[in-house]
């Protein structure tokens, strides 16, 4: 996988799994039901189960259902940091679902 140009370089997954835990709270008390984080991988037969491991290569697909008319996927393959995550994270959130930064 290091030779995959989408991908710009490594993430700690460690990192980015506290970043999201420490909005947990935030975003239940805004309303939004958050599980645990989980991937799953492309090349497992299918059907391909969901793992709560760390992953410790390839990318991210972060994909979201907004609304019968408010679908896509958000751009993740250039993340280059745990903190670079949590920017676009809080832009995502507040795109999705309307939750701006004082509840995270």
């Amino acid at each position: 996988m290091k030779d995959d140009p989408l991908m710009g370089g490594v993430v700690d997954l460690d990192e980015v799994a506290a970043v999201l835990a420490g909005r947990t709270v935030g975003w239940r008390s805004a309303g939004l039901e958050v599980g645990q984080a989980t991937w799953r991988d492309a090349e497992a037969s299918w059907p391909q189960p969901l793992e709560t491991e760390l992953f410790r290569g390839g990318w991210a697909d972060v994909d979201f259902i907004a609304g019968l008319d408010d679908v896509g996927s958000l751009p993740a393959s250039d993340i280059a940091s745990a903190s670079d995550f949590e920017t676009r994270m809080n832009q995502w959130v507040a795109r999705v679902f309307g939750v701006c930064e004082g509840a995270q």
